[in-house]
């Protein structure tokens, strides 16, 4: 499922030395990060997920199953959940699409929004059938009536609504202003909107301002921030496949969580969704700001490994992406630098010439036939997460 995500670590890691300061002196890294600030806004619920006044920064996907297959969708929900993913966003492009929300609702256990476009009806028949929050851009719902009818709809049914600004769908008239798409125009029109919902006495708002580009969607949002107190989603849209879309990502999401600007991420990728929720905790643990499961440490290989650890690397990944302890895991392809150079580990193995090892903090504690590497580590994991449920109890 992750080939080659090693790789792509990098790319995150790279982007977000950017991102919050970092500089490369003729090959000494100088730390000039930040702690990261948050800023506190208002907070709203999306079903049991508080969002907004410092509350932990979520992380949602969304699905690409046809939305009336229940089945599918359910199943990609599961595996979604699985990874850490906390919400789930539905694409609502029909009438069937809405009322399958009854039918996905009671088999899943994170809170589901309703993704609707131009069809006011859509919003509503979504909210009826059990959503916990809709997405729309009120500038292609067609027109105030029918913002208020789904505005009432969302009162009737106690869910919030997030205003989602589009850099592809603004109104006509901010694109006239400004002559095209900018990201004040951006921010114009979700301040019109902001305004619109408030207007109608509906306050449990979040908003979203995407664009394909970094530079333009990290300066909207910090335009915004300082606009507004409302709770903000972070995302680049349309970001790509995984390489651009991983360093689209992490530069612009990681830009504004630095900045403490951000309360729910969603990482944007042509790829398995359950992808986006694994950079999305990358993210955030780059940045210090969340720890969600382990955090694997592997060389990037050269002339003495003769083990396939890309091929361990990712079997491992996969093996451990339900799992939570923030465990770190050093995957090391020589048994001779291995243990000192991933002496900060928590648990590691390294091979070579037939022969594995496993090593806790630096040291040598077991050896083994090398094609047991996967085993013993996995082994240890679960030995770990005993030890740790204990001292917990």
């Amino acid at each position: 499922m992750f080939d080659n995500f090693k790789i792509f670590d990098k790319y995150i890691t790279v982007s977000l030395l950017f991102a919050i300061g970092r500089s490369q002196i003729q090959g000494i890294i100088v730390d000039m990060s930040l702690n990261v600030s948050r800023k506190k806004t208002r907070q709203i619920m999306v079903g049991n997920v508080p969002v907004g006044n410092l509350a932990p920064i979520s992380v949602q996907s969304m699905t690409n199953t046809p939305t009336a297959d229940v089945s599918a969708t359910v199943s990609q929900i599961e595996r979604l959940q699985n990874a850490g993913c906390e919400i789930i966003r539905l694409a609502v492009p029909d009438s069937e699409a809405a009322q399958a929300i009854s039918l996905i609702k009671p088999k899943i256990s994170i809170p589901l929004i309703a993704d609707i476009h131009f069809d006011f009806r859509l919003a509503i028949a979504a909210a009826q059938a059990g959503a916990d929050a809709l997405r729309i851009n009120p500038g292609n719902i067609g027109g105030a009536a029918k913002v208020k009818a789904v505005v009432d709809c969302a009162k009737d049914t106690g869910i919030s609504i997030r205003i989602g600004v589009n850099a592809g769908s603004l109104e006509k008239d901010i694109l006239k202003k400004y002559n095209g798409v900018t990201a004040r125009a951006m921010v114009d029109s979700a301040l019109r909107n902001i305004e619109l919902l408030k207007s109608l006495d509906f306050h449990q708002i979040k908003v979203s301002l995407k664009a394909s580009d970094v530079a333009r969607t990290v300066e909207a949002y910090r335009l915004l921030s300082a606009r507004t107190d409302l709770p903000l989603h972070v995302g680049v849209t349309e970001a790509g496949s995984l390489y651009s879309g991983i360093v689209k990502s992490a530069l612009g999401i990681g830009t504004l969580l630095a900045e403490g600007i951000g309360d729910t991420i969603r990482v944007s990728l042509t790829r398995d969704p359950v992808e986006e929720v694994r950079v999305g905790y990358e993210i955030l643990k780059a940045l210090g700001i969340r720890q969600r499961g382990p955090e694997i440490i592997s060389c990037p290989t050269c002339g003495r490994c003769n083990i396939e650890l890309f091929g361990i690397v990712e079997q491992v990944e996969e093996a451990l992406l339900s799992t939570v302890s923030p465990i770190k895991i050093a995957i090391m392809g020589c048994v001779v630098n291995g243990p000192g150079e991933a002496r900060e580990a928590d648990i590691g193995i390294a091979g070579g010439d037939g022969t594995g090892i496993l090593f806790r903090k630096g040291k040598v504690v077991k050896k083994f036939p090398q094609e047991k590497l996967v085993e013993v580590l996995m082994a240890e994991v679960e030995k770990y997460e005993r030890n740790r449920s204990k001292l917990a109890d």
